[in-house]
């Protein structure tokens, strides 16, 4: 059997902004953004460059249950790990794009780490694993 989780969805207020924000500021892929007629929203799917994981799935907040989650999907803890096979490139980068980071960088038995906010305040990982980890040749 193979399997593989390939979206997750992250609620957002408004599709534009949240393009621009992934796609302008943090140099992901805009992949598809296709209008549903029928549900009246849009299929917006963004991928950090290069990747052959798991997308991003953009989802407008519809429901007051839903906008309640913006900025706050994992409850105040990091929600995403974007994985990089240059740490101090990518990081700087992002300081340069003006990307709020929360906890500055660190040097972890597993590689190095920074914790920076979205747009809406999810935390997310900036990593990059160090070669002898588990994960390293599976996350970038």
């Amino acid at each position: 059997m193979k399997q593989a989780l390939i979206h997750v969805a992250l609620v957002v207020k408004e599709y534009d902004e949240a393009i621009d924000f992934y796609v302008n500021k943090l140099k992901f892929e805009l992949i598809e953004d296709t209008y549903q007629p029928e549900q009246d929203k849009r299929w917006v799917v963004v991928s950090p460059p290069g990747s052959q994981g798991m997308t991003l799935l953009l989802a407008k907040a519809s429901k007051p249950e839903q906008f309640k989650c913006i900025g706050n999907q994992a409850g105040g803890r990091v929600f995403l790990f974007l994985s990089t096979d240059n740490f101090w490139r990518d990081y700087e980068n992002m300081v340069k794009e003006g990307i709020n980071f929360i906890r500055e960088p660190i040097q972890q038995d597993y590689g190095t780490v920074a914790v920076f906010e979205d747009l809406y305040g999810n935390l997310w990982d900036l990593l990059e694993l160090s070669p002898n980890h588990s994960m390293a040749t599976r996350a970038v």
